[in-house]
């Protein structure tokens, strides 16, 4: 097969990707075909699908993780040269916005992951800690999003009544708080569990729920106080009343 034939199907070969895409949306596609695609977006006129393996590979087969790449690694694969790396990292960057600019809008959180979705783009890729607050109204309807610490995150750094004091001002009747772990761990420290605590009693004695506490780890993992059923525990021990 010489130059021009190899070129011919290199281009049918993308025109049925797109086809694909249009035709049956990016559910039909495989991580694979997706890297395979953007990449295109860098260099048009080669092939892409031996480096989008490659890129899977070193990566541990997670889209997430290839995403969230610096460009500079992204370089050290074989057939990702600069154009290809900036058309990743730029594709990122505007998922990262695009949720971003869509959370407000959205009328309610329905559960946890819903919350999640957002914060893996805004936090994920970080290499220093970052304590966020979603304040939402009766509904779950999201008022605002406010980034209240940055550094270390434990009971020294994060102030209940400041955290409380943000509620107050948005007309909260409740709120998800979250903070990554740029290590990748998952599992909340007992300083972790300890915050937790604190801000569920400050923000029950306002009538504030505090309905979740999510950590952030590295590409699509999260850990949800309240899907292990700690959120429940801690509003029991906040208000022993009920029991």
């Amino acid at each position: 097969m010489d130059q021009r034939d190899w070129q011919e199907k290199g281009a049918g070969h993308r025109q049925r990707l797109r086809d694909k895409f249009l035709d049956h949306g990016i559910d039909s596609f495989t991580d694979s075909e997706i890297l395979e695609l953007l990449l295109t977006f860098g260099t048009p006129r080669h092939d892409t699908k031996e480096p989008a393996r490659a890129l899977l590979k070193q990566w541990d087969d997670s889209l997430a993780g290839v995403l969230d790449a610096p460009p500079e690694e992204l370089r050290q694969i074989k057939g990702i040269g600069p154009k290809n790396a900036f058309a990743l990292s730029f594709v990122q960057g505007v998922a990262r916005r695009y949720l971003k600019q869509r959370l407000p809008k959205r009328h309610y959180f329905s559960s946890s992951k819903e919350a999640a979705d957002y914060l893996i783009h805004e936090m994920r890729g970080l290499d220093r800690e970052v304590f966020i607050a979603i304040f939402l109204d009766s509904s779950h309807g999201v008022l605002a999003v406010e980034t209240l610490a940055e550094g270390t995150i434990n009971c020294n750094t994060i102030y209940p009544r400041e955290v409380v004091k943000r509620g107050l001002a948005h007309k909260a009747a409740a709120l998800v708080v979250a903070h990554n772990h740029p290590s990748g761990a998952l599992e909340p420290s007992s300083q972790d569990l300890q915050l937790t605590r604190t801000l569920s009693q400050a923000c029950n004695l306002m009538h504030i729920r505090l309905l979740d506490h999510l950590i952030v780890g590295t590409g699509e993992k999260v850990y949800s106080f309240a899907d292990h059923g700690l959120m429940a525990r801690l509003a029991e021990e906040s208000n022993p009343a009920s029991g």
